[in-house]
């Protein structure tokens, strides 16, 4: 599949590109991103270029479709759909870059991506959203789009630095994309 440009009220979604590499970088500097995300610790220019590298490749294959987010041409954050099986399911994952948290960014985008991903060509039934315990934050963004919380994962995230107790959510392409009330917010 190519690359799909997705564009809100206030945002352009596309492609991680070579232009994004240094905000990438500096984004990741931010203690609170490998806290919350499995992004390598400490983060350099390396890790970034090979990121951009492989995203179109993902595109491609169709395994992950990932975008970074843009306000005014400038890149702010990420989102993407990661194990995507078409007609089937996928998990969202998203981060932002400090300067543009608390502006609704975020769901904004997110929100763009589940559309996509519920439409054709991807068709997807079912999105999945999962956290380390503890992330309020991307807890009030899945809770915002609609995605219903059904657990606790003991153990359930694959995490570099040790962490492996999750959240888990979900939403389904035939649900209520209303807010819903989560036990944990």
């Amino acid at each position: 599949m190519e690359p799909v440009t997705l564009r809100t009220d206030r945002l352009e979604l596309s492609v991680p590109t070579a232009a994004d590499i240094d905000a990438i970088t500096a984004a990741a500097q931010d203690p609170e991103v490998p806290r919350w995300t499995t992004l390598p610790s400490p983060y350099d220019r390396a890790h970034a270029e090979a990121f951009v590298d492989k995203a179109a490749g993902w595109w491609e294959d169709e395994s992950e479709l990932t975008w970074g987010v843009r306000r005014g041409g400038r890149w702010i954050g990420m989102v993407g759909l990661h194990r995507v099986e078409k007609r089937g399911s996928a998990e969202i994952g998203f981060w932002m870059d400090a300067a543009a948290r608390g502006h609704g960014y975020l769901t904004e985008a997110a929100a763009a991506v589940v559309e996509f991903g519920f439409a054709e060509p991807v068709a997807l039934a079912r999105i999945q959203w999962r956290a380390v315990v503890g992330n309020h934050a991307s807890a009030r963004v899945a809770q915002k789009l609609g995605f219903r919380y059904e657990g606790l994962l003991r153990q359930g995230l694959s995490d570099p630095r040790g962490r492996h107790d999750g959240w888990i959510a979900a939403l389904l392409r035939t649900d209520d994309r209303s807010p819903q009330s989560w036990p944990i917010l």
